[in-house]
């Protein structure tokens, strides 16, 4: 991994790239989406402060853990410009990314538990099946395509 020297502020693209291992093509990316940005050279060349690589280990880790990057940019819009997230900062957004993080980890748990009950069911329904349509009301009534009839049924007689 190539070392910069302090005295340099500001980095390429390429130096960004290789000292945080993403690729130039995701650093234009993440510029795109408001989460890092650059300046422009007279020759029109991109440079980043060096506050930029702690930002995109930032926002790589979060996308590691599943977090959206709209909620990451979100996020990193609450931080003072020109400073890098902190562990404090990581500690408290993590915190609040926790709840999310849990109700899709039960949301796989379920998966995995249903999967095999899954393969060659034969339900052919969507809405009575536990991994499309998990909490299923209907389903406790008529199954398949019973319920299409009285889903007309229902509307001819709210008309």
């Amino acid at each position: 991994m190539p070392q910069i020297p302090e005295k340099i502020h500001e980095l390429t693209v390429g130096q960004v790239s290789a000292r945080s291992g993403a690729a130039v093509s995701a650093l234009h990316f993440y510029e795109a989406k408001g989460l890092i940005s650059s300046r422009r050279t007279s020759g029109n060349q991109r440079r980043y402060s060096r506050d930029t690589l702690r930002r995109v280990a930032f926002i790589r880790a979060a996308q590691r853990v599943g977090i959206p990057l709209a909620t990451i940019r979100e996020a990193l819009a609450r931080l003072p410009e020109e400073r890098t997230p902190t562990r404090e900062d990581w500690a408290r957004l993590s915190e609040a990314w926790r709840a999310e993080l849990d109700e899709r980890i039960k949301q796989l748990n379920r998966l995995r538990d249903h999967l095999t009950d899954c393969i060659g069911c034969g339900c052919l329904s969507l809405d009575t099946c536990v991994l499309s349509n998990p909490d299923d009301v209907f389903g406790e009534r008529l199954t398949g395509s019973r319920l299409l009839p009285e889903r007309r049924k229902a509307r001819e007689t709210a008309d």
